[in-house]
């Protein structure tokens, strides 16, 4: 995975119940650990199991908010056919 360095990730996961969860973290490993001991966001708590689907690493914080503010604004249809495989 990718660890804690001056790369920032942009992530989608995958709820247990379908929805999807976009996120920003720069140590990866760290932050689904949160998410899956539910204390990552209050969105993804009681939401698991939680599959990463989607991973873009970026060069430092403020493109990776700017890559996830773009994500966030898309369709649910949009964000399903970007995290195809």
């Amino acid at each position: 995975m990718v660890e804690k360095s001056e790369k920032w990730v942009v992530y989608i996961l995958k709820c247990g119940d379908g929805s999807l969860y976009t996120g920003i973290t720069n140590d990866f490993d760290k932050r689904l650990k949160a998410h899956r001991a539910g204390k990552g966001a209050k969105f993804t708590k009681g939401r698991g199991p939680l599959k990463v689907v989607y991973l873009d690493e970026q060069p430092d914080r403020s493109q990776a908010l700017k890559t996830e503010w773009a994500i966030k604004k898309l369709s649910r249809q949009e964000k399903l056919v970007l995290v195809q495989p």
